[in-house]
């Protein structure tokens, strides 16, 4: 091994977004990676800059899933004269696979790279985590697929206490392959084994501390030092995700605003150049192939999400209304989601959407019309005042001009792809397809455990009350038939409200249908339900639709009279074909449903 210039050192960049990251790997799914603001180029065309500005050159560790998605990008990276390695085609932990697995993963990300610089890849990173003592047999996969080097062990706290040479570049031999290991650099801090040039500890630690490890390493060490850092940590202004516990938002959001400063420093007093550079290893140009696109919309483990063609004049057309409230932050997530919805569903559907802000008091009404402002297919409303989420939604059912109506939460804490399993559901006879994370097939994904108690005793007590026995009733992911249940009066329009409208259509003997559903944790903002004051006003609503239903408002004397009405209009209609004149016709069992539900629903007031 022969250093390309005296002292050189190895600088490591992994080239991903925020919301990528290993802190946040088992909040945020890979099928919502589509949905969040991208801030990946910013951030690379700001670590560009500054690696020229210090004379630092660089190996970027890319997911082979950023290269597929932004492979100019990832070639502008190569074309600076920096080498581009892989980490993985997704952000997954070694762990998570087989050697099987790894081995087609790996190859499926190199795959991608290469057809983005057209040069081939010789290095190596673990995306999500480090290899310990019994993750070793990926370096003899690493060697088996030609690779040069991998970068994936971190000798911290007791790992590898026993192999004090694993601290340092040495070769990994696999039959007749030699893979070099390049370590990130440790050292014993405050009497713990820890990088002494990685980002998280170079941004959590006092400069002093790290500006003294690191001299002490230059000065008694000879292998190099093996910094590294992502893009992202030179990006304060990026979104705040609202998942995780407090030591998940202080590992990744600390002291930010210091990383450039600190960094450059570190650039600046040592040499720093590429690990390929470094070790001698040669990347050889390649030809670069088209990368088969992904197709994956859902990580439920549940029935796959697919949607049929139909000729364009044929398709059903849809409206779907999203109650916005406070949501400023969350908007540039939204229309990322909205636009795959529309792409998603178009082949079945023509899509409207129907915005309703619903009294907000900060921007989200200018950042609604900034972004979705005087675009084809999308309706804004606005509340005076915050009447809540299901007044919201009664706004948007009223607007709308489609038999079929669904409606989602703006923090899309379900997979919206979902409505095409849902909406042919919505068949004759049935009023409300409803999302049911606790049904039997549901799924619950990192929603805080207060939360889940609190729901499903609720749901618990619903059933106790009402004919229709669900598993969920406070979902405001629905399907709804437009003609049956936009005449529905309520006296609740917040959260209280999304309860109460499946009340009242079960009451009113209308048909409802679950769907089983993921509910996923809110990703950004805060939610804005009241939880003591929402506690108390189920209970009040339990016992309202309990004597409701005990008395039967708008019971079987309303139903009786509709039929008798329709059944005297069914006779005269005769006498009147009998005299040949013109008659109407008979409505079929459907127009029968839906008179009486629209009567019971709105009689049905307490």
């Amino acid at each position: 091994m022969t250093p390309a210039a005296p002292r050189s050192h190895i600088l490591t960049v992994a080239l991903e977004d925020y919301f990528q990251v290993g802190a946040f790997n088992r909040f945020v799914q890979k099928n919502q990676w589509y949905r969040f603001e991208t801030r990946l180029e910013k951030n690379t065309d700001r670590t560009l800059d500054l690696l020229k500005q210090t004379n630092a050159t660089a190996t970027f560790f890319v997911l082979g899933w950023v290269a597929q998605k932004f492979p100019e990008l990832v070639r502008k990276v190569a074309e600076a004269g920096h080498e581009v390695a892989i980490k993985g085609f997704y952000h997954r932990g070694i762990r998570e696979m087989t050697p099987e697995e790894f081995e087609a993963d790996c190859l499926r990300a190199k795959h991608a790279v290469e057809s983005a610089t057209g040069k081939a890849v010789v290095g190596y990173r673990l995306a999500d985590g480090w290899l310990g003592p019994e993750d070793l047999w990926a370096l003899d996969s690493l060697a088996k697929l030609g690779f040069g080097y991998d970068s994936s062990l971190a000798p911290m706290r007791g790992a590898f206490a026993d192999q004090p040479y694993r601290r340092f570049v040495h070769p990994h031999l696999w039959e007749n392959h030699k893979l070099w290991e390049v370590p990130i650099s440790t050292d014993r801090i405050l009497g713990v084994q820890m990088p002494v040039a990685g980002g998280n500890y170079l941004r959590q630690m006092p400069l002093w501390l790290t500006r003294r490890a690191v001299a002490r390493w230059a000065k008694t060490q000879e292998s190099p030092i093996v910094a590294y850092f992502h893009v992202w940590e030179l990006d304060p202004e990026q979104p705040r995700l609202s998942i995780g516990g407090w030591m998940t938002r202080v590992r990744h959001y600390r002291n930010l605003h210091k990383m450039e400063d600190r960094l450059g420093g570190l650039l600046r007093d040592y040499r720093f150049t590429s690990a390929a550079e470094f070790l001698g290893i040669a990347s050889t140009a390649v030809e670069s192939q088209a990368t088969p696109q992904d197709n994956w919309h859902s990580d439920t483990g549940r029935v796959p999400i697919t949607v049929p063609n139909v000729e364009l004049e044929n398709r059903t057309r849809v409206s779907i209304i999203v109650p916005c409230f406070n949501e400023e932050e969350s908007i540039p997530y939204l229309a990322n989601t909205l636009n795959r919805v529309r792409e998603f569903l178009s082949p079945a559907y023509e899509v409207r959407f129907i915005l309703v802000d619903d009294g907000s008091t900060d921007r989200t009404w200018d950042g609604l019309n900034a972004t979705f402002g005087g675009k084809p297919g999308y309706d804004m409303l606005r509340h005076d005042g915050n009447a809540g989420v299901q007044a919201a939604i009664m706004t948007g059912l009223k607007r709308a001009d489609t038999e079929i109506v669904c409606s989602m939460d703006c923090d899309c804490t379900y997979d919206p792809l979902e409505l095409a399993n849902m909406i042919p559901k919505l068949q004759p006879g049935v009023d409300l397809v409803t999302a049911s994370p606790y049904h039997p097939e549901g799924a619950v994904r990192n929603v805080p455990g207060w939360r889940l108690f609190l729901s499903r005793g609720a749901a618990w007590l619903y059933r106790r009350v009402l004919r229709q026995k669900l598993h969920t009733y406070t979902s405001c992911f629905r399907v709804y038939r437009k003609s049956t249940v936009a005449s529905i009066r309520l006296r609740n329009g917040r959260y209280l409200g999304v309860a109460e409208f499946v009340g009242r259509i079960d009451l009113a003997r209308g048909t409802i249908v679950e769907h089983p559903a993921t509910l996923e944790v809110r990703m950004l903002g805060r939610s804005k339900m009241k939880t003591v004051r929402t506690i108390i006003g189920h209970l009040g609503l339990l016992t309202r639709l309990a004597f409701a239903r005990m008395f039967r408002l708008g019971g079987p004397s309303s139903r009786d009279q509709i039929l008798r009405s329709v059944i005297e209009s069914h006779q005269k209609n005769q006498a009147l074909a009998i005299r040949k004149l013109p008659v109407t016709p008979p409505p079929d069992e459907s127009d029968v449903r839906r008179a009486v539900l629209q009567a019971k629903t709105a009689t049905s007031d307490d």
